[in-house]
């Protein structure tokens, strides 16, 4: 009877606490969506009083899709792809980029991986026509990442090789550190541990340099990992446990998860049982408290076998039928992840169809004004024609003459631009090059065209003057009587 008692005197002291982190859990998330909820309305309030359609708007949509996407995906989802049609319009590159960027990581967060991966391909071919080292590694971080998880490694790692190229050439700091992490992760996930501690050495070393306690222990829990797979236990136990202690000060509960359940293999391996319960144990409360599901169920697994292997029935028991329902609870969340990247693709779909509607009316506007300016030159020079046969002054003529070939001219070059622009993939040098050798030909032979049609048309009246005159002496003669 005693132990039960003990056990139930620790239950009660542990359950307090877990009631004040959970009160203080609940605090900072309910501060921290406050905050972004704040942030949201200034910026809606920002966008309701700036211009439309300008690069202002395009920037206040895309930063409050950036503040939104965690938390309400649909509307992030709608603000990013007008900022991204508008800036388009614009040909405003830097909106472009941002938006799918935002894009990307909305469906990211929403489980659609092919959709965030095809997105920031997109934004992939806009960096690599600029100068932005910074966005460029990031894009191609992003995508690694998205492989990642996907559980395709060695894309992954393709992709994060290249982003290291970009960060390692142009000295990207900020990334060096994030990049090293995930490429020793992705090399820890394919089996390749020699590669893989070598990557975490170097972001070991640049947590140090950095004095950064949550990169430090990010590092040290990689480190951890590798050493237990590599049978070098010391090492690996004093990696864990310097991680668990900057991975506390940092205050990072999703990491800390992670090396608290390596840990607890650690001591399983070395037949530790009470310290790996413990730990199994620390890493499945801070798991619970904080509804990191995945590591949760994890820690649950663990322990089910852990107690099964001490004989304590009561407790695997427990664990085993916990873990079921985290399972249930798991595949019911995967349904409604579905669910929701059904969504979002249509959601998706109908912003693109009804930006094609619109793109298709503006090029159907562009035709009519094409068609009517191609009807319209014809009839200035037709009208040039029937006046040229009027008791009109010749400089009218030779006006409405030089103006019907201008007009002429400069729509030839107008229909021509959309074709040399697709010729040359929109080359300003190259289009250039082809206007001044279209100009070549065009200039002097509007001069010649230009010659030719005032002096027919002069001709034309000075000869319809000549003969009126004729016409009109005959008709003197002959109402003179003759002698």
């Amino acid at each position: 009877m005693r132990k039960p008692r003990m056990i139930l005197q620790r239950f009660n002291s542990k359950l307090f606490l877990k009631k004040f982190l959970l009160i203080s859990i609940f605090f900072c998330v309910a501060t921290i969506s406050l905050s972004q909820k704040w942030n949201a309305d200034s910026l809606r309030r920002e966008l309701k009083t700036s211009r439309h359609h300008d690069t202002n708007s395009i920037r206040l949509m895309w930063q409050l899709a950036s503040v939104t996407y965690t938390y309400n995906p649909d509307t992030a989802l709608r603000l990013a792809q007008n900022a991204l049609y508008l800036a388009k319009s614009l040909k405003y590159i830097d909106g472009q980029s941002r938006s799918l960027g935002i894009l990307a990581n909305t469906f990211m967060v929403v489980g659609n991986y092919p959709q965030a991966l095809e997105l920031n391909f997109q934004k992939l071919q806009l960096e690599e026509t600029r100068d932005r080292p910074r966005n460029l590694a990031s894009v191609l971080m992003n995508i690694g990442i998205i492989y990642r998880y996907q559980e395709e490694y060695y894309h992954a790692l393709q992709y994060y090789s290249k982003a290291d190229s970009v960060i390692s050439k142009r000295q990207v700091e900020d990334f060096k550190h994030n990049i090293a992490l995930n490429i020793g992760d992705a090399y820890d996930r394919l089996e390749n541990f020699d590669s893989s501690y070598k990557y975490y050495i170097r972001s070991l070393r640049i947590a140090l340099d950095l004095g950064d306690d949550d990169f430090i222990g990010k590092s040290m829990t990689g480190l951890g990992h590798i050493y237990r797979k590599s049978r070098n236990s010391a090492q690996s136990l004093l990696n864990y446990r310097g991680a668990i202690g900057y991975l506390r000060s940092a205050s990072n509960d999703e990491v800390l998860c992670e090396a608290a359940l390596g840990l607890a293999m650690l001591y399983q391996d070395l037949n530790q049982d009470d310290s790996a319960g413990y730990y199994a144990n620390l890493s499945f409360s801070l798991a619970r408290n904080d509804g990191f599901a995945s590591a949760e169920f994890d820690a649950s697994e663990f322990l089910t076998g852990h107690y099964k292997k001490i004989n304590n029935i009561d407790s695997a028991f427990a664990f085993a039928e916990y873990s079921h329902q985290l399972n249930d609870s798991l595949n019911s969340k995967v349904k409604i992840r579905q669910l929701q990247i059904l969504s979002s693709n249509e959601q998706f779909r109908q912003r693109e169809m009804e930006e094609e509607r619109m793109i298709a009316a503006q090029r159907r506007h562009q035709q009519l004004q094409l068609l009517l300016i191609g009807i319209f030159i014809p009839g200035l020079f037709l009208v040039t024609l029937l006046l040229s046969r009027r008791r009109i002054h010749i400089r009218v003529i030779k006006v409405l003459g030089v103006l019907s070939l201008l007009f002429f001219f400069e729509y030839l070059t107008l229909w021509l631009h959309p074709t040399v622009a697709e010729l040359t993939g929109h080359m300003p040098i190259f289009e250039i090059l082809i206007f001044v050798c279209v100009a070549a030909v065009l200039i002097p032979l509007h001069h010649r065209a230009e010659r030719w049609l005032i002096d027919r048309l002069i001709q034309h009246r000075v000869f319809r003057g000549q003969t009126k005159k004729l016409r009109l002496a005959e008709t003197a003669e002959g109402s003179h009587p003759t002698e």
